[in-house]
């Protein structure tokens, strides 16, 4: 809006009093410019297109906040209409613009510059009207991209009138029903639809006029060449501007393969439901003979055999018999009064040469009818036409066995039948190696705890025994070298100590047996004496401690959580030879404390923290640094057992910061400022 001092270009004469009532009142956007360009007026209708108030004689060219051309690319000011008119001293008829309002609206404007002369010729400013084409560009925009969308739609767009007859015909309808747009453009809709679906075009007709919205109603329609498709059809009421309803706007879709991926999917989610019962069950079960009944009996179901069974490829003393394990789709009676299958050249390439064999008819293969003595069909055996064998391989190559299917019909078996069962066959391989290996491994497994157990404790007495020998000589005087040697072997043995003690900390976490003397203790407290401790021990780092200055009251076992701490620290000073520094800081957050432990060390790498709390886990870079690699892992089992958490943040190279973090004893503790 125009301020009280505003000036005025020219004087009464060139915007008098009518002129400028005019100007105020007028629902158009108009302002002027001096010679300079200065904003000298703009009316009310300006202000509110701009979305702001200019300030007079002080802001150039145009009231706008930001001026971009319509593609929104930034306008030069030398570019901007009025600027121009100034330079050429003539009028610009309708620049097209884009501003944006300090809202971060924008708008499209129409700019109408023209010069104002004074009465001796001399260009005295520039008079501009600016017309909103903002919702005229939108619609403009919308129609070109809603045109667009139909035309490059796979789905058939078309519209009709309330008769039926086809008005519009997009690409997307002419891929599906085969028709170009010349050919239907003015015919009827039943062209589409078979005889036998006619009435559905009345219903539609009918809920249209009533103004009612079809969604998705799946039905046949007809291609060109008599073909019927598989359509799902949205058919929505199109109306006129007073808002009568007078056509419809109609979307089909074609789902022929939809309903085929349909039907494929199904039958693939049955098959892998069965795939997944089967492996989860043959998995979680170490009997061979359950493994191997559960695989012919699913197997069977799945190639819908009459009969399945597995034959173990086991040899007779003249190397030609196998031997039947188990059977599915027929009582076991049956195949006790037959001959069981030899090594002929219909079986060999199975057991032998861990070949699939499917014939869809075996009695019309080159090999049936010759081996002797039955020259066909054994009397009373199962009649089979349609043969399936797949071989069962074991991790090391060998055919452990055979699955083998028939049925009395021919063509019975398919490929994907043939992959089913050989993703079951490979799975049954693997159980059947680890059901061998589970009581190796087991017994393996509790013969080398056993041994831990047994070694570590009975080293734990005669390291006790020289330690407190070397102990009693280190009381005694003796030169330098001597007290030099003692102390050296002392500190070896404390390194045995603490190695053997982790041993029985982890054998005793593996049996379930490390037990927790529960006591309400001041972790800060313990975390000061630490830190003293530490500070008498270690001669080639320092520790510097930010500590929470109140008590911190936890509930668990002293000694053991003080063993976690303790290994942090060591770990922080053992992995950070090239540091004099670590740093402890313990903290309360919310319902929990956290102790940090941080070094500026060799840091991990993302690979080293996924494993880092496996047990006797070494990292590569860690060579030549003592340890077994338990630590961590018996860290870990700690602070776990006490209903905490161990996080750990680390950057290769920078050093690792290891936090722990435990449940407090006593809740509402008064906060204050760390010292």
């Amino acid at each position: 809006m125009q301020s009280n001092d505003e000036p005025e270009i020219g004087g009464p004469g060139v915007l008098g009093v009518e002129f400028r009532q005019l100007l105020e009142d007028s629902p158009v956007a108009n302002y002027l410019c001096d010679a300079e360009g200065k904003l000298t007026y703009f009316n009310k209708a300006a202000v509110k297109l701009w979305g702001r108030t200019p300030s007079l004689g002080k802001e150039y060219w145009c009231g706008s906040w930001k001026i971009f051309y319509p593609d929104g690319k930034p306008m030069p000011l030398e570019e901007i209409p009025i600027a121009k008119v100034l330079k050429k001293g003539s009028r610009e008829e309708g620049s097209e613009i884009r501003i944006e309002c300090p809202d971060g609206s924008s708008k499209f404007l129409l700019v109408f510059p023209k010069p104002i002369f004074a009465k001796d010729g001399r260009l005295e400013g520039v008079h501009s009207t600016l017309v909103d084409i903002t919702d005229q560009k939108r619609d403009h925009i919308k129609k070109e991209t809603l045109s667009a969308i139909v035309q490059s739609s796979d789905d058939a767009i078309v519209s009709k009138n309330l008769q039926g007859i086809i008005a519009s015909w997009n690409r997307g309808a002419q891929e599906i029903f085969g028709y170009t747009e010349e050919e239907v453009v003015g015919r009827s809709i039943t062209l589409l639809i078979p005889e036998e679906r006619l009435s559905e075009e009345d219903v539609i007709l009918d809920k249209i006029k009533r103004g009612i919205k079809i969604d998705h109603f799946e039905t046949i329609r007809r291609h060109k060449s008599g073909r019927e498709i598989p359509v799902s059809i949205t058919v929505s009421p199109v109306k006129d501007s007073a808002g009568n309803i007078v056509g419809a706007s109609k979307v089909a879709r074609d789902i022929t393969a939809r309903l085929e991926s349909q039907a494929a999917m199904e039958k693939y989610i049955r098959n892998l439901e069965t795939l997944n019962t089967v492996g989860k069950s043959i998995s979680e079960n170490l009997d061979v003979q359950g493994i191997l009944q559960r695989v012919t009996d699913a197997t069977t179901k799945l190639t819908g055999a009459a009969f399945g069974a597995f034959f173990y490829n086991n040899l007779d003393d003249r190397g030609n018999t196998f031997q039947l394990f188990t059977l599915s789709g027929a009582p076991r009676e049956i195949f006790d009064h037959m001959a069981m299958p030899r090594h002929t050249d219909l079986f060999l390439p199975t057991f032998r040469d861990r070949k699939v064999v499917r014939v869809d008819d075996i009695t019309k293969h080159k090999d049936f009818g010759k081996n002797a003595p039955y020259k066909g069909m054994p009397k009373g055996h199962f009649s089979v036409v349609s043969y399936l064998a797949i071989p069962v391989i074991s991790k090391n190559g060998n055919v452990i066995g055979g699955l083998l299917y028939g049925h009395p019909e021919a063509g019975k078996f398919t490929a994907e039948h043939e992959l089913l069962v050989l993703n079951i066959a490979a799975q049954a391989a693997v159980s059947l190696d680890n059901s061998r290996l589970f009581e190796q491994v087991k017994s393996l497994s509790e013969k080398k705890d056993e041994f831990i157990a047994l070694a570590s404790h009975e080293l734990k007495t005669p390291l006790t025994t020289i330690k407190g020998y070397l102990q009693v000589l280190s009381k005694k005087k003796a030169d330098k070298i001597s007290q030099l040697f003692l102390d050296k072997s002392l500190c070896q043995v404390d390194k045995l100590n603490t190695l053997v003690e982790d041993l029985l900390n982890m054998s005793r976490i593996e049996s379930g047996q490390l037990n927790f003397n529960l006591e309400v203790f001041d972790i800060r407290e313990m975390l000061k004496e630490i830190i003293e401790t530490f500070s008498y021990s270690s001669q080639s780092h320092r520790v510097t401690e930010k500590l929470w200055n109140d008590s911190v009251i936890i509930e668990g076992d002293r000694q053991r959580i003080e063993q976690a701490i303790l290994n942090l620290m060591t770990n922080a000073i053992k992995y950070s030879p090239k540091a004099d520094e670590i740093f402890v800081e313990l903290e309360v957050v919310g319902e929990n404390v956290v102790v940090k432990v941080r070094d500026m060390g060799i840091g991990l790498t993302g690979e080293q923290r996924r494993q880092l709390f496996t047990r006797f886990y070494r990292a590569e870079e860690t060579q030549g640094i003592s340890g077994l690699g338990l630590g961590l892992y018996l860290t870990k089992q700690i602070i776990d057992r006490h209903g905490g958490k161990i996080e750990v943040n680390s950057e290769y190279g920078k050093g690792s910061e290891f936090s722990l973090i435990l449940p407090l004893a006593v809740q509402n503790l008064k906060k204050s400022k760390c010292i």
